[in-house]
């Protein structure tokens, strides 16, 4: 179908603007813009019952403290708590925990369960595999504090968006290589599966709709300087050699984004290997859409689904 009518109307409205580039500007602006984006289309940011910026300790030479923000929510008792551990988007080069408050804060209130929004390192400064490094450090240390937090270490979760979303799904991989404990759902959404893609997606929708071929190739070479990394699977996910034993997948994708055909085939690759999959298609929308829900209505719905989601895999945990 065309594109919903207020996404179409987002889009004009950034053209006339004439805005620069988000890889056409300094560094800095270019993450001030993508700030200031996410604060103007984000819904009204729900009360929980409590925030908290955090730093979890870490040696210097691993990168230092690492930064997170934790979100409980509101009308809770005092039984453990399951939880989310998302990492927001932004081509692993633009946003932070600020910009994905009011996404958070949602899905804490209506999962019922703890999130901790992951302020990992941003390229190009820190490349590849930096971001990567930090989402597992992350889980790790999210299971050792299980206990102290409230949290409930069998039932966690991990999501993401984008460039979230392609950290959440390796995450996945390591998690599975290494034993142990591993998330009890992968919430992808629209992620970036493959580097090197060409896949139909990217030549319908790779000009005029939000993200383009250009910011694209910006961000992946701010990630990975180095293109011989494009086909790590670390990297790009879809090249994994296997998919077996990864957590069930919850799939998010709009239609009118260039990377719709990536996550759909990364998918495919899940369902073959007998994972659970489920995938939410999102009619004319765009790459995006999840953070604009003061002017797409499609963005709580898809949040609902989550959810909805979510609460249904924390009970099936807990009946295990």
């Amino acid at each position: 179908m065309p594109l919903d009518p207020r996404a179409r109307s987002l889009l004009e409205m950034l053209n006339r603007i004439d805005a620069p580039r988000l890889q056409e500007s300094p560094l800095d602006a270019a993450r001030r813009n993508f700030h200031k984006l996410l604060f103007a289309y984000r819904e009204e940011p729900q009360a929980v019952e409590s925030v908290q910026d955090l730093a979890m300790p870490r040696r210097s030479h691993e990168g230092g403290p690492l930064l997170g923000r934790l979100y409980r929510p509101a009308s809770h008792g005092d039984t453990p708590l399951p939880a989310l551990l998302w990492m927001h988007g932004g081509g692993w080069t633009l946003g932070d925990v600020a910009g994905y408050d009011s996404l958070c804060r949602r899905i804490a209130n209506d999962a019922g369960c703890i999130v901790l929004s992951l302020d990992y390192r941003l390229a190009p400064e820190n490349a590849f595999p930096a971001a990567l490094d930090d989402a597992l450090f992350a889980w790790r240390w999210l299971q050792k504090q299980a206990g102290e937090l409230g949290v409930d270490a069998l039932r966690v979760a991990v999501g993401g968006d984008s460039a979230g979303g392609n950290l959440a799904a390796v995450l996945c991989h390591l998690l599975r290589d290494a034993g142990g404990q591993q998330p009890c759902l992968q919430w992808l959404v629209y992620p970036a599966t493959d580097m090197l893609s060409e896949r139909t997606s990217h030549a319908l929708y790779g000009e005029g709709h939000f993200l383009d071929r250009a910011s694209i190739a910006w961000f992946q070479h701010n990630y990975l300087p180095s293109e011989s990394d494009w086909r790590d699977w670390r990297a790009s996910p879809i090249y994994a050699p296997r998919f077996d034993g990864l957590p069930p997948a919850l799939l998010m994708t709009a239609e009118c984004d260039p990377l719709t055909d990536d996550g759909v085939a990364y998918l495919e690759k899940l369902t073959e290997a007998g994972v659970a999959t489920t995938h939410l298609g999102y009619a004319g929308m765009i790459h995006g859409f999840l953070t604009m829900g003061r002017i797409l209505p499609a963005a709580g719905e898809a949040l609902d689904a989550a959810a909805a989601a979510l609460r249904a895999v924390f009970r099936m945990e807990t009946r295990q």
